[in-house]
């Protein structure tokens, strides 16, 4: 199995991988950037270690958003689903998201098969998974913005001084 990562910034796609970054405490601060891992080869129990552990070191550099692109994976086993689903869980322990992006036909038939399909997310395509997550972004941030002093409506209106 090859493993290639792609981190992104939040300003933008940066090629590579940042190997200075210094693994940090997970409570220390909140997640930023984004990645990319594009898998190729099977995700079988031959890989999986290797995979397991070059997943968790992602996570520990604070990513905000992991997608998976599963697009030149041929085949998934049992062990394969297994790193999948344990790497979901740390990635929420660690208040990150991790996407599912373009499974080949025969790893979506497991992940269909399995059930799994449900606890995923999953996109069809890369970039819809960079997309779906952008809206996201931009949603969140429209709605941090203060409004105008005097616009809007106070949240309690009954607390509300005028």
């Amino acid at each position: 199995m090859t493993v290639a990562i792609a981190k992104e910034a939040p300003e933008g796609l940066r090629a590579g991988w940042d190997e200075g970054a210094a693994v940090r405490d997970p409570r220390a601060a909140p997640p930023a950037g984004r990645t990319i891992v594009r898998l190729r080869g099977a995700l079988d129990i031959a890989s999986a270690q290797e995979l397991r552990e070059r997943l968790i070191d992602v996570l520990h550099r604070r990513a905000s958003l992991v997608i998976i692109d599963l697009s030149h994976v041929p085949s998934c086993d049992a062990t394969g689903l297994a790193v999948l689903i344990s790497t979901q869980r740390r990635a929420r322990l660690l208040g990150s998201v991790m996407l599912l992006a373009a499974p080949s036909p025969p790893v979506a038939k497991v992940l269909r098969s399995t059930g799994l399909h449900r606890c995923f997310t999953i996109y069809p395509d890369l970039r819809g998974a960079l997309a779906s997550q952008r809206r996201k972004d931009d949603a969140r941030t429209a709605l941090a913005l203060p409004l105008p002093v005097g616009q809007g409506s106070p949240a309690f209106p009954e607390l509300a001084v005028g």
